[in-house]
């Protein structure tokens, strides 16, 4: 039996604020539900980050079913080229919009991807989620401490409490994890030698290095290197940073002012023994976390919040019962993880070595890619839409 009755609005509680819980309390109620998030965090804290996220088409479908694509296109970088570059091989495979599946070329204002800033996403969602009704957020400390004692028992509860999942280890949901001998250090900065509408994944030997398109010339560099190469780099003052940057870019790009402080961050790939326990689902990076390459993470995310989305909403039209909707969930989301999961994983461990043996399968898949349209459009595909579910 569902804990609500048929008549009854079905309730949610929400572990976590950040752009997927965000989004999930959104989804939740657009099916619906009243929800509850809860972050010990206040809305600064959440807002005040530096980093940016790469929007696939899966995302902007979710983003327009929500009626959220039309003020988040006005924040977000289109690229309308993607230069895939291995640097060893001295091979390079141009995706554009030619590449995409037919209906996604001729949608208005289409790209291959979008960029965004977390700040500015972040402050979209906290809007949207305060002025729903259908919504109640409880962020900072005294206010989850204080408050969440007295609320209801909801029918669903969903962990979006990011990789160390306060909510996942209390339900005694373990991890299987992988971490990279790689750290992935990020920084914004203005860079000549690319134009406005044009990402980069360069691939070198000690790993993906990514340059995102931010506006004009400015960038949002994605750089995947040994930990205490990293680590080093991170402590370099502006000018040593980009001399550094310099000499391992190639030779068309020249980074010209840093923007921001570089941060380095450790890299793994991690995935939750199961998706659900009880009434509780795991959404987000509280489920599942991946390598940077192909700019998966957010967007495989938000593919968690879209199933959401759907069964949510077949419980408040009394086509599944509550108590049901945790096991559909994982269900209809391990395909898709798995293989997504174990794409990025391979693109990491192909790419990213001086393996001899290797070099000519990178060579013959990366010209097959490159002579072949249906290939192409393939595993652009597979990038931006992710398996269906």
């Amino acid at each position: 039996m569902s804990i609500a009755s048929a008549s009854a609005v079905p309730l949610a509680r929400i572990h976590g604020a950040g752009p997927t819980g965000l989004l999930t309390a959104l989804a939740l109620a657009d099916a619906g539900w009243q929800v509850t998030v809860v972050d010990p965090l206040e809305p600064a804290g959440l807002i005040n980050r530096s980093r940016a996220y790469a929007f696939t088409h899966s995302s902007r479908n979710l983003l327009e079913r929500l009626k959220l694509w039309d003020a988040a296109q006005s924040l977000l970088v289109p690229f309308r080229h993607l230069e895939l570059v291995d640097l060893s091989l001295r091979e390079q495979v141009p995706f554009g919009l030619d590449d995409l599946p037919g209906r996604l070329a001729r949608a208005p204002g289409s790209a291959v991807g979008w960029i965004g800033q977390h700040r500015a996403l972040m402050a979209l969602l906290l809007e949207r989620a305060e002025a729903d009704e259908a919504i109640r957020l409880l962020l900072g400390p005294r206010e989850v401490a204080g408050e969440t004692l007295e609320l209801p028992e909801p029918d669903l509860v969903v962990a979006a409490d990011g990789p160390r999942s306060p909510t996942r280890a209390a339900l005694g949901i373990g991890v299987a994890q992988w971490p990279y001998s790689q750290c992935c250090l990020t920084a914004q900065l203005e860079l000549r030698g690319t134009d406005p509408d044009q990402a980069w994944e360069l691939f070198r030997a000690e790993g993906p290095f990514a340059l995102l398109p931010l506006g004009g010339r400015q960038v949002q560099v994605v750089w995947s290197a040994p930990e205490p190469r990293c680590r080093h780099l991170e402590n370099l003052d502006a000018a040593a940073f980009l001399d550094a940057l310099a000499g391992v870019l190639p030779r068309r790009f020249q980074p010209d002012l840093l923007l921001d402080q570089q941060r380095a961050f450790p890299l793994q790939l991690l995935v939750a023994r199961r998706l659900s326990r009880g009434r509780t689902v795991l959404v987000g990076e509280a489920a599942h976390r991946c390598h940077p390459v192909g700019g998966q993470g957010l967007n495989l995310c938000w593919r968690d919040v879209a199933v959401l989305h759907r069964l949510a909403a077949r419980v408040v039209a009394h086509n599944l019962p509550a108590s049901h909707l945790p096991a559909a969930y994982g269900q209809r989301r391990w395909p898709d993880l798995l293989i997504t999961l174990t794409s990025t994983h391979l693109m990491v461990k192909l790419f990213s070595n001086r393996s001899p043996w290797l070099l000519p399968l990178r060579r013959r898949l990366l010209q097959l890619l490159r002579r072949s349209a249906p290939m192409r459009r393939l595993s652009l595909m597979a990038m931006t839409i992710g398996l269906p579910t």
